[in-house]
């Protein structure tokens, strides 16, 4: 796969080196660095509109990806994003009235969707989905699906938390109606010697998070384990934890610099990483890739960015990228 993308990189720069790879490479990358395009193929708008709402960092690194790749690609990038799914469609069908070259497109409730991912498609209007919907990807008429299985990362956190002993979990689930959200809980509660309960909270009320939890945790000490969803949650699982004055171990999904600090100083006891950094840009660089060569990867399966389970040892390797935005 290297060497055939290089081939495309090379027929598509401006001025490519007959020198070899590594020219044709640092040239790339001080283009890329200064803000300019490694490629000469049209100036291509493509859109990506998640269910993300206000502050979400997670979806802040997915979009550093996406417009880091759009950059080499010389691709015009939008985002739009909102949590309600009705009116994600809408952002999506008023790209499609706008005729973008290409769409990515979360589909963390994927019945809202359908339709209006088909109408891309019928418009002419490569689709990649990306983070949530691996399930109904392919189904709907995406090229791909670039993001973790949700299952299997579940079973991941149930099989770690096996590791570290724990008896008794609760699953915090900020988004109800988010399939995602449900498998990840379910996944984890399958691999999972011990009980696992979930908890539904208000995601867009950090407070009713941290009361619901701090409430949990005093009617139950016996709960060991508190496993968030996402990584803006676990700061306010440390805090409810803080109130009950318990001793359960905060674990999450995701990262970021405030993850990885409290994973640095024993905090938090691990996270999953699904690396939504490459989701954004593997995103962008996928559409261009079949716009440009008409290339798909993945065989019809999703293209997988994780899980991965970091702990304290990994932390520190992790804060210089965490701080710049990237993992």
């Amino acid at each position: 796969m290297s060497v055939a993308l290089a081939a495309v990189l090379c027929a598509a720069l401006a001025g490519c080196s007959a020198t070899g790879g590594k020219r044709a490479e640092e040239e790339r990358t001080a283009r890329t660095a200064g803000g300019k395009a490694a490629v000469n193929t049209p100036k291509w708008t493509f859109a990506m509109v998640t269910h993300s709402g206000d502050g979400d960092t997670f979806w802040d690194i997915v979009q550093n990806g996406a417009k880091q790749a759009a950059v080499k690609d010389n691709i015009n990038f939008l985002y739009g994003h909102d949590e309600e799914a009705q009116r994600q469609s809408q952002l999506v069908q008023s790209y499609i009235d706008q005729k973008v070259d290409g769409l990515i497109v979360s589909l963390a409730k994927p019945s809202a969707m359908k339709d209006v991912v088909e109408k891309a498609e019928k418009a002419g209007i490569p689709v990649i989905t990306v983070n949530s919907g691996a399930a109904q990807s392919k189904a709907f008429g995406a090229l791909t699906h670039i993001g973790q299985d949700e299952t299997v990362a579940g079973e991941a956190v149930g099989d770690e938390l096996n590791k570290r002993g724990r008896k008794k979990a609760l699953c915090v689930l900020h988004e109800q109606g988010n399939v995602g959200h449900e498998q990840r809980c379910d996944g984890a509660k399958k691999t999972f010697k011990g009980d696992l309960q979930k908890l539904y909270v208000d995601g867009t009320n950090m407070p009713d998070v941290q009361s619901s939890i701090e409430s949990k945790l005093q009617a139950d000490p016996s709960i060991d384990a508190v496993v968030t969803l996402g990584a803006p949650f676990a700061a306010t699982a440390v805090k409810a934890r803080e109130q009950a004055a318990g001793k359960a171990e905060i674990d999450t999904f995701d990262l970021n610099a405030q993850v990885a600090t409290g994973l640095k100083n024993g905090s938090l006891g691990f996270a999953v990483d699904q690396q939504p950094y490459l989701q954004g840009y593997e995103a962008v660089d996928l559409l261009w890739l079949y716009k440009y060569n008409s290339d798909a990867l993945g065989g019809g399966k999703p293209v997988l960015t994780g899980p991965q389970v970091i702990t304290k040892k990994d932390a520190a390797a992790l804060q210089d990228f965490t701080q710049r935005g990237t993992r």
